[in-house]
Order: C-alpha cells, then sequence, then structure tokens
C-alpha cells in the first residue's frame, strides 16, 4: 500500500485486508499526518521514505521489500484510502494461483457498477486507448490500482515514474517483457473522502499531462 496523509483511514483499510492477507506492506511516502503509525498499531509492516516521492517510487519501493522475502508468492497492489475491496484482491490472487497467468488487473468497466461519469471516464478511454498504441495491451481499466503479481513478475517489473505516469510504465512493462495478464472485474468505491482526496477534474488533467510527458 502506498500511505501519504491517510491518517483517518488507513488502520481501517489494515485491518480489513489483515483478515485475508496476512503481510501487509504499508511504504509511508513522506507524510505529514501520523499515517505511518496508525498503519504499524493496525498491524501493517511499515517502510518510510523521509520525503515524497511520488505514488510510482513508493509502489517500487513497496515491491522491492515484499520480493526480498522468502515467504512471498504473490504481491498485491492496493490503495491506501479505502477504494479497493479485499474480496477483489482476494479473487486476483486465486485467478493466478490456478491459472496460467504472471499478472492480474483490476478493471471497474467490467461488471457495470462503476461510479466513474464525465470527463474522468473519458480520460480514462484515452489512457486505454494509448496503451493499446504505444504497448499492445489491451485493457478496459489502464489506471486502476489493484493489480496482483506472481512473485517473479512482480520482480521483473520495474517502475521508473515515480508520480501518475507509473500506471502507464506498469502496463508497459507487462507487454516489454511478455508477461501473461488478464483483467478482473473489481468494484471501486468512491467515499467523499476518496474523492476529496482527488476524484476530481484535476487528478484528471494530472493522469492525460502524465500520459503525454511519458
Amino acid at each position: 500500500m502506498p500511505l501519504f496523509n491517510e491518517a483517518t483511514v488507513i488502520a481501517s483499510v489494515v485491518e480489513d485486508a489483515l483478515t485475508v492477507f496476512p503481510h501487509i506492506v504499508c511504504v509511508d511516502d513522506g507524510s505529514s499526518d501520523d499515517s505511518a503509525s496508525r498503519a504499524s498499531a493496525a498491524g501493517a509492516v511499515v517502510v518510510q521514505h523521509p520525503i515524497n516521492l511520488g505514488q510510482g517510487a513508493a509502489l517500487q519501493t513497496g515491491i522491492d521489500y515484499a520480493v526480498a522475502q522468502p515467504s512471498c508468492d504473490f504481491v498485491v497492489t492496493f490503495d491506501a484510502d479505502g477504494q479497493h475491496l479485499v474480496t477483489d484482491a482476494q479473487a486476483m490472487v486465486a485467478r493466478l494461483a490456478a491459472e496460467p497467468l504472471d499478472v492480474v488487473l483490476g478493471s471497474r468497466f467490467l461488471d457495470g457498477r462503476t461510479d466513474v461519469t464525465g470527463l474522468k471516464r473519458l480520460v480514462l478511454r484515452l489512457a486505454v486507448f494509448f496503451e493499446r498504441a504505444s504497448a499492445g495491451i489491451r485493457l478496459t481499466d489502464a489506471h486502476n490500482g489493484l493489480r496482483a503479481f506472481t512473485r517473479d513478475a512482480a520482480a521483473a517489473i520495474e517502475i521508473n515514474q515515480n508520480r501518475m505516469a507509473h500506471a502507464s510504465e506498469i502496463v508497459g512493462e507487462i507487454g516489454k517483457k511478455k508477461l501473461r495478464y488478464a483483467e478482473q472485474p473489481v468494484h471501486v468505491v468512491y467515499t467523499d473522502y476518496s474523492r476529496a482526496k482527488g476524484q476530481s477534474i484535476w487528478n484528471s488533467i494530472n493522469i492525460l499531462s502524465d500520459l503525454f510527458l511519458n
């Protein structure tokens, strides 16, 4: 879990995830609140960046930590703001265990329950087109933070884009490394809290700008 100023919700997110996954790693990306201490008290291992580097950097740090553990078989990237469902993550890992896949990517556009509307939907559709053209990867949702990897696939992914462009970079890495992938229907929970944290027109603009810069 990349973690930045989520003290309000992180304890409940970690506690919920621990009901299914025994090992939770939170990468505190230079938070100015007590996110790190609350995550640790809830039962997560906390790795800290001394300054804010961005979500891409936090994901790379977390993946590096996870694959270094001998007991690691799968790695899940999971947002710290309560948007993702642990049951969805559990189903994605189950597919990795049962099917010849390296990566399972969450998609909010496969089960008809998405709350994404307006400009954000348009931007995400443009991102999908971009990924097909640039990486040869056919997805319905290119910017979903819920992903599951086998240990070897996670170790193969190299994230150099620290901020929003990391999502496109991960998709590009899947294509470049010829990893076997599939999408999984997932539900993203948009609460008043998560919308206030960045589910706005500005987040859509950031996605577009990072796509073009990348």
